[in-house]
């Protein structure tokens, strides 16, 4: 069986605004099998929690549902929903088959979620006045990191930051297209 690649996503926490962005290419192998995947979107009642994925389609849109459930549940309390689904996530027979990772964020907190049970806050003072947050996953995860993080002392506007990151992920990782998707809360 080919292997699957399929997303950068990028989630950047700074001055109170948090953008998490998705670029739209997934490949089986070598071959881009499309190039404007929708990978971020607004989760909740109130699309108060943006989130964006990496890993098979059909198991993170599952992992959404889930999530939009426990919000529910949690009266939009983001952290203790996202606990309450890694639980699920890790101990539930179905569940703990599905491949994917999440980037979620609200107002105040942004997480990336795993199949190990992970529940985990980015390093980093976006809680402190000028202080920034970086997550990324997926195949160019790394890229897009490493170009936010060299990029965050310069670049005041979180959207921005995030699309010059991507732009650089894009430009060296295969695995990663230019066709952005990005919500902000």
């Amino acid at each position: 069986m080919e292997q699957w690649h399929g997303t950068t996503i990028l989630g950047v926490r700074k001055d109170g605004r948090t953008v998490i962005a998705g670029d739209g290419q997934v490949s089986m192998g070598n071959t881009v099998m499309k190039p404007n995947a929708k990978k971020v979107r607004r989760l909740g009642l109130d699309g108060a929690v943006i989130g964006g994925f990496a890993g098979a389609t059909a198991d993170a849109f599952t992992l959404f549902e889930r999530l939009e459930k426990k919000l529910e549940a949690a009266n939009g309390k983001l952290l203790r929903a996202a606990v309450e689904l890694a639980k699920d996530w890790r101990t539930d027979k179905y569940l703990r088959n599905l491949e994917a990772m999440m980037i979620v964020a609200d107002a105040e907190t942004m997480l990336i979620l795993t199949g190990n049970g992970d529940v985990l806050e980015p390093e980093g003072g976006a809680k402190e006045e000028g202080g920034v947050s970086i997550a990324a996953i997926g195949s160019g995860g790394n890229y897009a990191l490493a170009a936010a993080k060299a990029l965050a002392d310069y670049e005041p506007d979180p959207e921005k930051l995030a699309r010059r990151a991507m732009a650089i992920a894009a430009e060296v990782c295969v695995f990663t297209n230019d066709r952005l998707t990005i919500e902000t809360v």
